[in-house]
């Protein structure tokens, strides 16, 4: 998870940073380094590129139970948090008949807002991670650019974060990330119900955290618990619109190749795909332009996780010229499991297409977008190709 300035700054800010001697000591010297303006961005963009090279499957179990644990902590810091929310003229009645370890928690409470902090930064970091592996630049990046927004803006958070209604619904909004594809991972099945499933499960944990906050606090009124509680169940029921509008990326569901092909054939365990390519294009995979009257192969790997069986589809679009918008073409269904890591394997085929604007949109049972593959087709060229191949 992001390890930014603020979680390194918890350890330095209590250590001395001179020595007896008057020397700058090797902490002093840490603590004046950390200070410098850039360093909060620089161990951010670490942080991210940590957790972008160490979260590498979306069902695997370990990163999987870490955010479960944030989760769990950061509930029951937002619990303590509003439980201690009390007026400084009452802490002392309120604490004499506490026990110690009560009183410990209300000493530190000072610290809970960068305790939460670095646990939001976790959190963010993971699902902008995840959710950018099934986003495309389509509707579906609307909610990972919220994503995106919310872990960078937890930078700058910490002095926000004793608001409660804020916090729940910042809880409310974690919760809801992370049943979205954790269900589908867990159940082995992705649809509708498991997304309202997911929805109703966040609802019920952000009431509980609520309930758990007021309680035991008699002087507080039902009306206070429900204006916490409102924000973050409003929160939920708009990224369920999201969800019916195609805001919300399919996860756990994501291309992991893609491209326009002259020819497709299965060979043992490997897919070897031909493909026009001029000599100095070595950074090529596929092919942008293809000639009309020929057949043409779309072919893709979608990443799901074990268990996981559902049906994709291969939806087919063409315009003649860039003023015209897309109209269907065809729409074929494949289906696919789930487990292997470089994505289950397989294609649609199509001849005699006209010229133009071309694109074939996978989409998952619901509609929404996992991937997109573009090709424009031209009229034949005297020109013979230079064919290629890639094995995948």
């Amino acid at each position: 998870m992001v390890w930014d300035a603020a979680r390194f700054s918890i350890f330095v800010e209590q250590s001395s940073g001179i020595s007896h001697s008057g020397d700058v000591s090797p902490i002093g010297k840490i603590q004046s380094l950390i200070a410098k303006p850039f360093m909060p961005a620089v161990f951010f963009l670490s942080g991210v590129m940590y957790d972008t090279l160490t979260l590498t499957r979306i069902d695997r179990l370990q990163d999987n139970l870490i955010l479960l644990l944030y989760l769990v902590l950061l509930g029951f810091l937002i619990v303590l948090s509003g439980r201690l929310g009390v007026v400084q003229a009452e802490v002392e009645t309120l604490l004499s008949n506490r026990s110690s370890f009560t009183r410990l928690l209300f000493k530190a409470r000072p610290y809970y807002p960068m305790a939460v902090q670095f646990l939001l930064g976790g959190l963010f970091s993971a699902y902008a991670i995840f959710y950018s592996r099934s986003a495309t630049l389509t509707r579906t990046g609307i909610f990972l650019g919220i994503l995106v927004l919310l872990l960078v803006g937890n930078e700058f958070l910490r002095n926000r974060l004793s608001n409660l209604r804020l916090l729940v619904s910042l809880y409310a909004l974690v919760c809801f990330s992370f049943f979205t594809f954790f269900l589908p991972v867990m159940i082995g099945s992705i649809g509708i119900w498991v997304f309202l499933l997911g929805a109703i499960l966040s609802v019920l944990v952000t009431l509980r955290v609520v309930q758990l906050i007021y309680q035991e606090n008699p002087d507080r009124t039902k009306g206070e618990a429900v204006l916490t509680a409102t924000p973050g169940v409003a929160l939920i029921g708009l990224l369920v619109g999201f969800y019916f509008l195609n805001w919300i990326p399919p996860v756990p569901l994501s291309m992991k190749f893609g491209g326009i092909y002259r020819e497709v054939q299965r060979q043992g365990d490997q897919f070897v795909l031909t493909y026009d390519r001029k000599w100095y294009e070595i950074w090529k995979r596929s092919e942008n332009r293809f000639p009309a009257d020929e057949p043409i192969y779309c072919f893709t790997a979608i990443f799901a996780p074990v268990d996981l069986n559902t049906t994709v589809y291969h939806h087919w679009y063409f315009r003649a010229n860039s003023e015209r918008p897309f109209t269907h073409a065809d729409k074929i269904p494949i289906k696919i499991s789930g487990g292997r890591e470089g994505g289950y394997r397989a294609y649609s085929f199509k001849q005699r297409l006209d010229p133009g604007d071309w694109r074939v949109d996978v989409e998952a049972e619901d509609g929404r977008i996992i991937g997109r593959v573009s090709v424009k087709v031209v009229e034949q060229g005297e020109t013979q190709p230079t064919l290629t191949t890639l094995s995948y």
